[in-house]
């Protein structure tokens, strides 16, 4: 058993779960919430804080400020505390209450951002709001997960090599979609290293990240409403897009089989089964990250009310996972979903935030 000194050299890296046994159909799916940050978010704020740290971008007096939708957010306010630092983050009605709690616990300042921006949405505001703040105090250093080299570096670094050690034989990897950093992190990993493996990426419905047409998440961790600086989508093979609707009956699915996950992997999992169906990939080795865990979820998606006033009724059975046939990949075509092309206003709005 290890002994440590500071809570984010814990991580349990190497659990896998075999879901066969609750979906009918055999995926494995890395469980990334057993750290004391409570998702994979761990990975990318201890690679940003070493990385600005070894910089001398920190130390002393500085304080870290976040734009997040909450697992990072606790990740930094962990870290933050740890080190000595101070840290504000910058939060919208989506994050969950128990998530802002947990951060708060920690010693963090969080920020909530009210009025989404006309443009670029909650998002949008939450940046104007970190710039803001930069732009009142030299002090605070602003560690841009959208474009920091940190945030995709720490699963290229982690992430994938453990899942192709653990799995010689991987055919397909399905990959939630945010910011993009395990995305791209991981796609690199294997295009360098076995490109044979396909990348699928699992995306909300509702996010521009793929040039589809923005609208109304409730959920937090997955979707964009500008497009993410650090997609490349030459390295993913296919995209799947999951209604919220379909999130919350994987999610209660699992917890159905004793699985209680994050809004995140209800997502990714409805998305890689449909994209098995969908290819008659029966026999294929099949790998799906989970985020993170789902307690931080117990006053959204695991509280009746809460579902039945966003979703209805029909959202409250345990069902089957299952996609619309729109929001699947052409298995006849063999070829990747093909996304609209994306929104130049949103577009434009993005590099005003990335120089």
């Amino acid at each position: 058993m290890p002994i440590i000194k500071d809570p984010y050299l814990f991580n349990e890296q190497s659990l896998f779960v075999d879901l066969e046994a609750v979906l009918g159909r055999r995926l494995y799916l890395k469980i990334e919430g057993f750290n004391f940050a409570g998702s994979i978010k761990l990975k990318p704020a201890r690679e940003m804080v070493e990385r600005a740290e070894r910089e001398g971008l920190i130390g002393p007096g500085s304080t870290l400020v976040e734009s997040s939708s909450g697992n990072l957010g606790v990740a930094l306010s962990m870290i933050a505390a740890s080190k000595g630092y101070r840290f504000v983050c910058v939060i919208d009605p989506r994050c969950n209450p128990a998530t802002r709690q947990l951060m708060e616990s920690l010693g963090a300042q969080v920020d909530l951002v009210t009025e989404p921006d006309p443009v670029d949405g909650f998002l949008g505001a939450r940046l104007n709001h970190v710039r803001d703040l930069c732009e009142s105090d030299e002090r605070y250093i602003w560690l841009n997960q959208y474009t920091n080299p940190g945030n995709w570096g720490a699963h290229y670094r982690w992430t994938a090599p453990e899942i192709s050690h653990q799995f010689p034989e991987l055919d397909v990897l399905f990959v939630g979609a945010g910011t993009t950093g395990t995305l791209m992190g991981c796609a690199r990993y294997f295009r360098e290293h076995r490109p044979d493996v396909r990348i699928v990426a699992v995306d909300a419905a509702g996010s521009v990240s793929f040039g589809g047409q923005p609208a109304t998440r409730l959920i937090p961790g997955l979707g964009m409403s500008v497009r993410p600086p650090q997609l490349d989508e030459s390295l993913i093979d296919d995209v799947v897009m999951v209604e919220e609707l379909d999130t919350v009956r994987a999610c209660h699915r699992l917890a159905a089989g004793g699985f209680l996950l994050g809004g995140s992997t209800g997502t990714v999992v409805h998305g890689a089964m449909s994209w098995l169906a969908d290819h008659d990939a029966q026999d294929a080795t099949a790998v799906a990250i989970s985020p993170d865990l789902g307690r931080p979820y117990l006053e959204t998606v695991y509280d009746p009310d809460w579902v039945l006033d966003h979703f209805g009724a029909e959202a409250l059975a345990t069902a089957e996972v299952t996609a619309a046939p729109d929001q699947r990949s052409d298995p006849a075509s063999g070829r990747r979903h093909t996304a609209p092309a994306a929104d130049p206003v949103a577009t434009a709005s993005l590099r005003s935030f990335v120089q």
